[in-house]
Order: structure tokens, then C-alpha cells, then sequence
């Protein structure tokens, strides 16, 4: 098994390459307007660091958030088009916060919340780092505080908002060794857990059809 892993859904562009045992390489660099930019050289990065080939590659895992609209699409698309290079090579999709949720830790219940920018959170809650209990959603800080009232809180989500959240948490970011660690485990106890590689926006992009056009005709 060789899963290469990439998440672009959160200011995080994350790359991972996972051989089921353990994390052999990864790359992550913040930068919530590069995501296009920046993935391409950290897939090439990681390769090069882990010393081999995209065509060793025998499984990808996407994070298909919910992230914005713009950057959550880089990931989705690249993974896909990677399979398709390598003759359909499967795509595992896996929500972005569970990435986070299985980078904590965590044991006992809590939830993840990233910044879903517009002054709300993307969310979910965890009975423990495997275990999402709710689908994830999108909502203000304080609409949600009493319902995760002594609740740790994992993300950025979390931090920005401390007072919605007094048990924030990190990670801040999301990382693609979390990612594929918990894909390798989903596949080794028999390929359960996991979702289409399509994209989980919760609410429409910004960018709207006009809905009255000024009609010109020419002389």
C-alpha cells in the first residue's frame, strides 16, 4: 500500500504519502490564496523526499471538507486527475474535519470547528479522534456554544472564537499524514468510512448569475 493523501479545503495545503504502516513524507504550507499554486510542488516535494514515483502511488485520499469553494476544488480536481493518469487508481474521499478530529487524539467526546470565514465555523462533533457523531455544518459561534458547552474544541475555528469555545484546542491546521493514517486504518479494517470524492460546501460560492441582464441589440 502506497496512499498518497492531499487536503486543500482549509488554508492548509497539506500533501502526505502513507505506505500503511506509517507517514513517510509530508509537506504543509498555510497560505489560504495558493492552494493552486501550492500543491503540484509539494506533491513533486514529497515524492522526492519519500524517493519514488507518482506511479507507485496504489491509492489516493482527498479531503472533501467543507472548505471554501475555491480552494476545496484544487484538491478534488488534482486527485482525480491523478487517478486518471494512473488507470483508475481509487480516490478515498474523507471529510476535512475528521482529519483534524484523528490528529488530536482525543478520547473522550469533543468537536472540530475550521473557519468557514463570514464569521462562521464549519463542524462536527466526535465521540472520540475516529468517531463523528453529527454531519459536519456551517453556523455562527455563538448560535453553537451552549450546544458544545464543555466540550474541548479542536481548529482554527476554535481559536479564532475563544469566547464561543474556552476549550480550544489544537491542531490548528489539517494534515495529510492524519488524513492518510486514518484512511490506511479505514482500508485495512476493510475499506469502510469513506465518502465520494466530491466536494462538501454546505452553502452556495459567493459568485452569483446576474438575475436581470441589461439587453442590448446593435443598431
Amino acid at each position: 500500500m502506497l496512499l498518497l493523501a492531499m487536503d486543500t479545503a482549509t488554508p492548509a495545503v497539506t500533501v502526505a504519502l502513507h505506505d500503511g504502516t506509517a507517514v513517510v513524507a509530508e509537506s504543509t504550507r498555510v497560505d489560504a490564496r495558493r492552494h493552486g499554486e501550492l500543491l503540484l510542488p509539494a506533491v513533486d516535494r514529497v515524492l522526492k523526499e519519500a524517493g519514488t514515483a507518482l506511479d507507485a502511488v496504489t491509492g489516493l485520499v482527498v479531503g472533501v471538507g467543507p472548505g471554501p469553494y475555491t480552494g476545496l476544488r484544487v484538491g478534488l480536481v488534482t486527485a482525480a486527475a491523478f487517478s486518471s493518469a494512473l488507470g483508475g487508481v481509487p480516490v478515498h474521499g474523507l471529510c476535512t474535519l475528521d482529519g483534524l478530529a484523528y490528529a488530536s487524539g482525543i478520547e473522550g467526546p469533543f468537536a472540530v470547528a475550521t473557519d468557514a470565514r463570514r464569521k462562521e465555523v464549519y463542524w462536527a462533533r466526535y465521540d472520540d479522534a475516529r468517531t463523528r457523531v453529527t454531519d459536519a455544518a456551517v453556523d455562527r459561534p455563538a448560535e453553537i456554544a451552549e450546544r458544545l458547552a464543555g466540550l474541548p474544541v479542536v481548529g482554527a475555528g476554535a481559536l479564532l472564537y475563544p469566547d464561543a469555545f474556552p476549550d480550544a484546542r489544537g491542531p490548528e491546521h489539517q494534515s495529510a499524514g492524519a488524513l492518510a493514517a486514518l484512511a490506511a486504518e479505514r482500508l485495512a479494517a476493510g475499506g469502510g468510512g469513506f465518502l465520494d470524492p466530491l466536494p462538501m460546501y454546505l452553502r452556495r460560492p459567493d459568485a452569483q448569475v446576474p438575475k436581470n441582464y441589461k439587453v442590448v441589440t446593435p443598431k
